[in-house]
């Protein structure tokens, strides 16, 4: 495994070579969220809204009108909370092509409730017309610009910046609707999403050194939701799901999940773990994510209540079985 670093930015200059109709717009946070690149690369291309996110919202509605292919970037929280009305009267409801890329979703941030966008899924997935991503690693970040401008109407990602490892192939790019399985096994199916994903990796590695056969799925589409793979698994399995998300376990993933797994007739029981309804406070993304039920102990703990034992597995062992990428002393989730 590597960790790379700044790769969206890196990215997004290349990619803006070949696509002339892209505009990239920026509330007043350019260099924050890997934006600064493109700016200095197509300046004809690059418009600074300020601190003014439903007029960007808005503005970008008229340009795709145009022809134009709006990329909203700033932070995940600005755009949903801040300009709601503005994406769904002038963005969703015309089905428009603006491409929105919310960086530092959910506990990534130490900005505390402000800047935390921990129901960002839940709010964009109610809007008709809206496409929700959300990359798991740094291939994927780097395919989410193809993805978002091959899809048609309006589109939300949630974006990775920084530092970010790099967990699947270089030849394996996000795909829309298509999941990608980690792993087999036959007590328990777990989904995971975003920065989970790495984390669910630690806990399964472990799990299955124990002797649980686990079935682990990476989802980067949770709109549309449709993975009659996944829900074929969970009803083969012997224990049902557990899903782990950076998001409220309202809404989200898990949410996304039930709805399906309730529609198919299922009748497996599931275990969501996510933000139980709460805000978080300010802290580091290590700190939030172990605090909060975020990370591999807590899949491991909920997997062990599951099937009523104990494997004394904690976060010690947990890198004996499986060691992530080593991140540097930087705090790239700073504001």
């Amino acid at each position: 495994m590597e960790i790379l670093t700044r790769v969206h930015a890196k990215h997004l200059v290349e990619w803006g070579r070949n696509h002339p109709e892209a505009y990239v717009l920026s509330a007043d946070l350019t260099a924050s969220c890997e934006a600064d690149g493109f700016r200095d690369a197509y300046p004809e291309r690059f418009l600074s809204m300020g601190i003014a996110e439903q007029n960007m919202l808005a503005f970008a509605g008229g340009m795709a009108r145009q022809g134009l292919i709006p990329l909203i970037h700033t932070f995940a929280v600005f755009i949903y909370r801040r300009a709601l009305d503005q994406i769904a009267m002038s963005v969703a409801y015309p089905n428009l092509p603006v491409k929105m890329f919310g960086f530092l979703p959910g506990v990534l941030t130490p900005g505390g409730a402000t800047h935390q966008a921990v129901e960002d899924v839940a709010v964009m997935r109610a809007l008709p017309n809206m496409t929700v991503l959300e990359p798991g690693d740094a291939t994927e970040v780097e395919s989410a610009l193809d993805v978002a401008f091959d899809t048609g109407g309006p589109v939300y990602v949630r974006q990775l910046r920084g530092e970010v490892s790099r967990l699947f192939g270089k030849n394996e790019p996000m795909r829309l609707g298509v999941s990608r399985k980690l792993s087999s096994g036959k007590d328990i199916v777990v989904v995971t999403s975003g920065i989970g994903t790495e984390e669910g990796m630690r806990a399964v590695s472990a799990l299955r050194g124990c002797g649980v056969g686990i079935t682990h799925y990476h989802v980067s589409t949770l709109k549309p939701f449709h993975y009659p793979e996944i829900i074929e698994d969970i009803s083969a399995s012997r224990y049902g799901a557990v899903t782990l998300e950076n998001h409220s376990v309202i809404g989200g993933l898990g949410s996304a999940l039930a709805e399906r797994m309730a529609e198919a007739g299922t009748g497996r029981p599931l275990r969501r773990l996510g933000l139980q309804d709460v805000f978080a406070h300010g802290a580091s993304r290590r700190y939030l994510m172990r605090e909060y039920g975020l990370g591999a102990v807590a899949l491991v703990t909920s997997v062990e209540d599951i099937l009523g034992a104990r494997f004394d597995i904690d976060e010690t062992s947990l890198l004996s079985t499986y060691t992530p990428a080593s991140h540097s002393n930087a705090k790239p989730e700073a504001l």
